[in-house]
């Protein structure tokens, strides 16, 4: 008996697709999941193709695409005599993005080394009024990246 055949429930999907109900509420909301089938009780029912789109839909959440270039990729899905090259170049700006945030990133951790450090050595174990992390974080002119 193929799935399509027997509908799942919303909690089903959810544990399909490793991903929460609430969740899955919202993406409907959004439009990102096609609103569900309704039984004639109101309960909500999907489908195959429901448990492709929200895996699709998660798998890019993990890759930390924004809900607006996951919209984009959904779109692309819909269109499939549109060029690949779409898909592409969201990937690459993306990867653009992530590693300007991996040095953003680097310089934060390094910053937090040295606040480290400076409290072992400066004012580990005292009163935190003489905290140099804490002194570190309330100055205006101190920069962390």
């Amino acid at each position: 008996m193929s799935l399509d055949a027997s509908p799942l429930t919303i909690g089903a999907l959810a544990e399909r697709t490793d991903c929460n109900v609430p969740t899955i509420r919202y993406y409907e909301e959004i439009g990102l999941l096609a609103k569900a089938g309704r039984r004639p009780g109101g309960h909500r029912f999907y489908r195959e193709a429901d448990v492709k789109r929200l895996t699709f839909i998660r798998r890019c959440r993990e890759f930390q695409f924004p809900l607006e270039k996951v919209r984009e990729l959904v779109d692309l899905i819909e269109h499939p005599e549109r060029d690949c090259n779409a898909a592409k170049q969201l990937a690459e700006e993306h990867l653009i993005a992530l590693r300007k945030k991996l040095v953003e990133l680097q310089a934060l951790e390094q910053s937090l080394s040295q606040f480290a450090e400076s409290c072992s050595s400066l004012c580990a174990g005292g009163p935190a009024r003489e905290c140099v992390i804490l002194e570190d974080l309330g100055s205006p002119t101190s920069s962390c990246c």
